[in-house]
């Protein structure tokens, strides 16, 4: 784990210190997504198909799950795997149905009414990643709020297996939130199938989820492009920043270090603290622990991006933080939520010793669909909101177009917009005429 002292680093060093790993040169990720995205616009099934095969998956003739494999997949899991699935679902239900939000209505002025509504979007994509580990978690993440939102039409994509069939997880968690429509299709291809529709694919208005660093390139190409979909937000690989003091665990602080460092070998996880022998002690229990952990491959090459930085106070470790901006933001100190009003931009918090960030992950209720690469500066993660479209209305009495109309005429002059105005006035000479 390299150590940076943030006091005597210079600036370069602390930029390092904070930039990201990638995969490749952003233009060559850019170009490469932008091909496949292109090959299945033109060709459908097929280049979904050729794509699959190329990148190591199964392509199989049908690209959409039958009913006889949905339930294969409820007999291949056990009555404890599908109790813990209805738990997490019943945590995440709760939390997402409470960010309902009421029809909003004001008088503006006597006469003039301004309301706004909510509805939901017709047809939302789900991308559940299914690379070197499947995510039912994100499965449901994503299926709950689409749900409660009351989208019509919910389709999921993620990748088969050897075998050319989605994990049984993911089949069980897609049913238990009522989705049957589930395509065996992953990455960029994925993407641009659900945006644009290929023989198989339904065409959808909204794209979420994370993925590669080639999938949120394919989903910010087809979300300019204005036959395309919209998107949730560019969520890449994982990452998180735990911020500790001299009285955090050196074992719980590892092992929440390494909880994120397997996930993909572009992970990276970042410590800072004031406490140069936390380092130490987390640093060994780090080697100790990667040690018995079944993917210490990936964990090996991901914490190659790893950092332990060593600042002066708790103060500077939120501002570093902040700087960051890190999908998960973990904070184990003496009073952790006396820093919470300090922290400006964090997908998700976790406060004190007790909240590992798994526990998001799966269970506790919070969306673990979150902003990455730095994206929380501007960036909220999913929630309910997302799912759904809020619409504004007005209305005015004839009392209240006398009142307001000619303030309007008068801002059409000063942009020299005329046919504006005169909308108005005919009304107004009207009202005069009656």
């Amino acid at each position: 784990m390299k150590v940076v002292d943030w006091q005597t680093a210079p600036a370069d060093a602390r930029r390092s210190a904070l930039s990201r790993p990638a995969a490749a040169s952003r233009d060559d990720v850019f170009r490469q997504a932008a091909e496949i995205v292109a090959a299945v616009r033109a060709d459908g099934d097929i280049a979904v198909r050729r794509f699959a095969a190329k990148f190591g998956g199964a392509a199989p003739d049908s690209l959409r799950v039958s009913p006889a494999e949905f339930r294969d997949a409820r007999a291949a899991l056990d009555s404890g795997q599908v109790a813990a699935l209805e738990r997490a679902i019943a945590n995440v239900s709760a939390f997402h149905a409470a960010q309902q939000s009421a029809a909003l209505s004001v008088e503006t002025m006597p006469g003039v009414r301004c309301e706004r509504i909510t509805r939901p979007i017709d047809s939302v994509g789900l991308y559940v990643p299914a690379g070197s580990a499947p995510l039912p978690s994100t499965a449901l993440m994503l299926a709950v709020p689409a749900r409660i939102a009351g989208c019509a039409h919910r389709s999921i994509a993620s990748s088969a297996g050897k075998d050319g069939r989605v994990h049984a997880a993911v089949l069980v968690t897609a049913e238990l939130c009522g989705i049957d429509t589930v395509y065996k299709i992953g990455g960029a291809q994925a993407i641009a199938a659900l945006a644009f529709g290929t023989e198989s694919v339904r065409k959808v208005d909204k794209i979420f989820g994370p993925g590669s660093a080639w999938v949120t390139a394919a989903k910010q190409l087809v979300a300019a492009d204005p036959g395309g979909a919209a998107i949730d937000l560019p969520a890449g690989p994982s990452e998180v920043l735990v911020i500790a003091d001299e009285t955090a665990n050196p074992r719980f602080v590892a092992a929440d270090l390494l909880a994120q460092a397997e996930h993909d070998t572009l992970a990276q996880v970042l410590l800072v603290t004031p406490s140069a022998s936390l380092a130490r002690d987390v640093a060994i229990e780090l080697t100790e622990q990667a040690a018995r952990l079944s993917r210490r491959e990936i964990i090996a090459e991901s914490m190659r991006a790893c950092r332990c930085i060593v600042v002066a106070d708790l103060a500077e470790a939120v501002a570093v933080s902040n700087e960051y901006a890190p999908e998960h933001l973990i904070i184990q100190t003496r009073a952790p939520r006396d820093l919470l009003n300090f922290v400006r931009s964090a997908g998700s918090v976790f406060l004190g010793s007790w909240s590992p960030e798994s526990i998001g992950d799966y269970c506790s209720g919070t969306n673990h669909v979150l902003p990455t690469f730095g994206y929380a500066r501007s960036y909220s993660g999913v929630s309910l909101l997302d799912f759904q479209k809020r619409i504004t209305v007005q209305e005015l009495s004839a009392a209240g177009l006398r009142s307001l109309g000619p303030t309007a005429v008068t801002l059409s002059d000063l942009e020299g917009l005329d046919a504006h105005g005169n909308a108005v006035k005919v009304r107004l000479d009207a009202l005069a005429d009656a």
